[in-house]
């Protein structure tokens, strides 16, 4: 090992990014598993989809945070890893997907393994097919490292037959795992074991009426109250889903995985019937759900919050991937009004990254995890935020015209050289007409605040072209202070609720310095006029 990948290491193995907290519980059961003489070639990490519907943004956060994981542990440890992006294509669809084509087509086929449902987009051999490529094409796009498995083909392949024969074994013991957690009739009825249908191709959820344990087989009560007997390996039936999950990571060996907080509850079941099927439980990591603008759970039914291609369309990846990367077991909003913070946060990162020289510190950005360690040079020489005040108080409505702002700020920028700056002006000039513009709700000045405009206007215009944003930041500081306001952010909510028709922005002396001082002073004295009240 080479004394740079021993750097990295030695601070990887110290750093305190929760992905390192997480990737040092890997080496704890690594440990462990040695210790009980068990030899460990590979680390494998899960995730999972339920290709019913579309890959979304809850779809990144999982797959991204597991990843993060994998990277950290990867500067840990020399140890193989991969991840496995398993989709639960085996499923019997209970419902028609909504805005989905040919709704009466896939009606028709209800009960059936999305496998063995036609493609109502007309592409793929079926509908799972269909999903399972959108997924692929999905986590390709965004260059995850990964490996597909679809639960038809390991049910089918016979890779999970033998965990499958050894639930049968302990079927009793899969009972008294599972019934405790059911209401009274469906106890009745209840098997681990879901047949699917050799006369319908449904999925059933039926009656198990007795077992052969010797042949690996099931008999069952069939739809139409007869009796059928089939194995329960080779794809001839696939498990409930809380038993298929613990099911899974036995036959697998699966190491690691992380869900929602909606799975908690499910955690012991899981791990309960993974012993039974002879595995270990994997590492654990359970995320906080999503809120939406009104603090309620995000739901896919209810259509509330924020879809990825509408985040992708007023912010970067790179914005979406540090607000999955930030605190992922605290709750939080996930709407439009997020994506600015989000873009403007990853920009400060960007520059602290590069500024800091210790390693540690490195590891701990999160861009070292969202760019995969490749870490970019881009340089951001105005924020987003000023990129919206820009465009609302110079009315642009092109790139042009803001960067003829930006190139007198920074006379060395240019789309060319700065290509993130560029795209985050397209998304700023985007985000003002949708979100800031309709939001806005200016109000006159009172007489003091009237008198203090005046004085900054002043002031400004004596300025000149000074493009040094602190020094016209104290400036603003002064007037202020001269005139009275105390606390002092009552003068600054004034300034942004009298030019901009917003409670808040950024620092107002970084964006007078952008937008011209001679131009701010003409901003506040149309104001004072009244123009932006009519």
């Amino acid at each position: 090992m080479n004394s740079a990948v021993k750097t990295v290491r030695d601070q990887a193995l110290a750093a305190k990014a929760w992905p390192f907290e997480e990737a040092r519980k890997l080496l704890s059961r690594i440990d462990r598993q040695k210790a009980a003489g068990k030899p460990v070639n590979r680390v494998l990490f899960e995730t999972g989809y339920g290709p019913s519907g579309l890959p979304h943004i809850g779809t990144f956060g999982e797959v991204a945070r597991t990843s993060w994981v994998r990277q950290a542990f990867e500067a840990m440890s020399d140890i193989p890893t991969h991840l496995i992006a398993f989709s639960d294509d085996m499923d019997g669809l209970r419902k028609v997907p909504d805005n989905l084509p040919n709704p009466e087509m896939i009606g028709a086929n209800l009960g059936r393994p999305l496998t063995a449902i036609p493609d109502p987009f007309g592409t793929h051999a079926s509908f799972g097919d269909h999903m399972n490529a959108r997924l692929r094409a999905f986590l390709d796009h965004f260059g995850f490292r990964y490996d597909f498995m679809s639960s038809t083909a390991t049910y089918k392949s016979g890779a999970f037959d033998a965990a499958l024969l050894r639930i049968l074994v302990h079927y009793d013991e899969v009972m008294e795992v599972m019934l405790p957690t059911l209401g009274e009739e469906r106890q009745q009825t209840y098997s681990p074991f879901l047949p699917v249908s050799p006369r319908s191709g449904k999925v059933l959820l039926a009656k198990v009426v007795d077992r052969d344990v010797a042949k690996g087989t099931i008999t069952y009560v069939e739809e139409d109250g007869s009796l059928e007997t089939v194995p329960v390996t080779g794809g001839h039936c696939k498990l409930q889903w809380k038993p298929d999950f613990g099911m899974r990571w036995a036959a697998l060996g699966v190491d690691y995985e992380m869900y929602g907080k909606d799975h908690l509850a499910q955690t012991p079941l899981y791990d309960a019937i993974c012993k039974i099927a002879g595995g270990t439980p994997p590492e654990h990591f359970v995320y906080e759900l999503f809120l939406d603008e009104k603090g309620q759970k995000i739901s896919k039914s209810k259509g509330n919050g924020i879809t990825i291609e509408e985040w992708l369309s007023y912010g970067p990846a790179e914005s979406l991937a540090l607000f999955m990367f930030q605190k992922p077991r605290a709750a939080k909003r996930l709407y439009f009004d997020v994506i600015p913070k989000a873009v403007d946060d990853y920009i400060a990162l960007l520059d602290a990254y590069h500024a800091n020289a210790d390693v540690t510190q490195k590891l701990e950005n999160p861009v070292w995890f969202i760019h995969g360690g490749a870490v970019p040079e881009e340089k951001y020489p105005v924020s987003f935020a000023l990129l919206l005040n820009l465009v609302s108080a110079s009315g642009a409505h092109n790139r042009e015209v803001l960067w003829g702002f930006i190139r007198a700020y920074a006379p060395d920028a240019s789309p060319e050289k700065n290509p993130g700056l560029e795209r985050l002006v397209g998304y700023a000039l985007r985000y003002y007409e949708d979100f800031v513009k309709p939001a806005k709700q200016y109000r006159a000045p009172d007489d003091k605040e009237r008198a203090a405009l005046e004085d900054l206007a002043g002031r400004l215009e004596a300025l000149g072209d000074e493009r040094d944003g602190t020094l016209v930041q104290n400036v603003v500081y002064e007037v202020g202070k001269v005139h009275g306001f105390e606390p002092l952010r009552a003068w600054f909510a004034a300034l942004y609720e009298v030019l901009f028709g917003q409670t808040a922005g950024p620092r107002f002396g970084s964006f007078a310095a952008l937008f011209g001082c001679a131009e701010t002073a003409a901003l506040i004295r149309r104001a004072l006029d009244g123009e932006f009240l009519a």
